[in-house]
């Protein structure tokens, strides 16, 4: 019965040894958990954040894109007009050369037949 004993405490001892290690490694393991939902959230946060300011970002670009297209517009629109002057300039000052010189040959002395 001794002998029955002793292994019966040697099973028993190292049962306990087994649930002690099961234990340890179930407390690491809890440990690992709680640090993982911790970076979840910490990550979770960051990601709202950068998506509120991705979005404000978006918005800014978008009206900024807008303006620019405003200006492209205007300055297309001001070039044009611009040309057109030019060349109503250009135009204005040849009738101007032409008629100077009918003006010119207008008022020239005759021949000299005086």
């Amino acid at each position: 019965m001794t002998q029955q004993g002793a292994a019966l405490q040697t099973y028993n001892n190292e049962l306990v040894k087994c649930i002690e290690e099961l234990c340890s490694k179930r407390d690491e393991l809890n440990r690992q958990i709680t640090l993982e939902e911790e970076e979840k959230t910490r990550l979770q946060h960051d990601i709202r954040v950068l998506s509120e300011k991705l979005c404000r970002v978006n918005e800014s670009l978008a009206r900024r894109l807008a303006a620019r297209a405003d200006f492209d517009k205007t300055i297309a629109e001001t070039e044009a007009a611009y040309m057109k002057i030019l060349e109503s300039s250009q135009t204005l000052l040849s009738v101007l050369k032409k008629e100077t010189g009918n003006l010119n040959k207008a008022t020239e002395p005759r021949g000299k037949d005086h």
